[in-house]
């Protein structure tokens, strides 16, 4: 714990979507104390913003432990992309890269399908991308955005676990991240938190429909981390980004490799067959009901 980058970071905003390779000092994401067990042997798995943030960590972690993966980015990310690819390879585990925007429904059954035809099966649905622009006041939240957080973060997960359903089997595995945004709410993200509540809700009560089809659905709800999304906010100055995650109890962001092994718990059923339908709170010591 007392090994990972301590604040302050240095002041910084990246411009656009934000991508991991400029972020100062780069996230963490290899995870080497982590010691893999193959307990995603022969599994496949579609995970969404697999380029960058904990969705890079969780794709490579899942490689490591024996999965093939496809997962999605939007094209000005393709660069993060491709390194991601490559430590996936460096595993010996196939990688499907699938570019495109999460927001449009087409897209959302194009990724399931080409995963499904690519490496043969889908086990594991990691519904991951998102997102978020802080505003000071609601006034700010224009129509646009708050459609936007909802098609990316709400409606894509909705469509990608349809479309997956209709290949899943039993001991199948969906998660979503999910936020503590979701549980307590923030005052400057009304939009992202009502979507990170609506996951929650959603997860909740499809993990109660699908436990007859065995498969299993929960949420993991991270506190701050040190990926492109918060230093990639239009409403984050470089002063705020130098200090991020410092009023948590930890005083610091986590770092993507500390996420990724509750991601391997949840998708393994040697280690979570009893569990759906949770909010599995990795949030640095904040502690909460929800």
């Amino acid at each position: 714990m007392l090994s990972e980058p301590q604040l302050p970071f240095p002041a910084q905003h990246l411009e656009g979507v934000g991508l991991e390779s400029k972020l100062r000092p780069r996230p963490r994401y290899q995870a080497p104390r982590y010691k893999p067990a193959g307990k995603l042997k022969g599994r496949v798995a579609l995970i969404t913003g697999g380029d960058s943030g904990i969705g890079r960590a969780v794709a490579v972690m899942y490689a490591r432990e024996g999965a093939d993966v496809a997962f999605t980015f939007l094209p000005e990310e393709r660069s993060d992309a491709e390194e991601t690819r490559r430590h996936i390879r460096n595993c010996g585990r196939r990688c499907v890269l699938l570019c495109g925007n999460l927001a449009s429904a087409d897209f959302c059954e194009e990724v399931v399908e080409r995963t499904v035809r690519e490496l043969g099966r889908l086990d594991i649905l990691v519904s991951n991308a998102a997102h978020q622009n802080r505003k000071d006041s609601l006034d700010e939240v224009t129509d646009e955005e708050f459609d936007m957080s909802f098609k990316t973060n709400v409606y894509a997960y909705f469509r990608l676990a349809r479309a997956a359903l209709r290949h899943m089997k039993p001991g199948g595995a969906i998660i979503a991240t999910g936020s503590q945004t979701g549980i307590m709410g923030s005052e400057k993200l009304p939009d992202y938190s009502a979507t990170k509540g609506a996951i929650n809700a959603f997860t909740k009560a499809l993990a109660q429909n699908l436990i007859p089809r065995g498969i299993r659905a929960n949420v993991i709800a991270p506190g701050p981390v040190w990926t492109p999304l918060n230093p990639a906010d239009d409403g984050m100055t470089p002063e705020k980004v130098a200090v991020f995650g410092s009023q948590g109890p930890m005083q610091r962001p986590a770092q993507p490799e500390e996420l990724a092994p509750a991601y391997v718990f949840l998708a393994s059923d040697a280690d979570s067959s009893y569990i759906t339908g949770i909010v599995l709170q990795v949030m640095g010591g904040e502690t909460t009901g929800g």
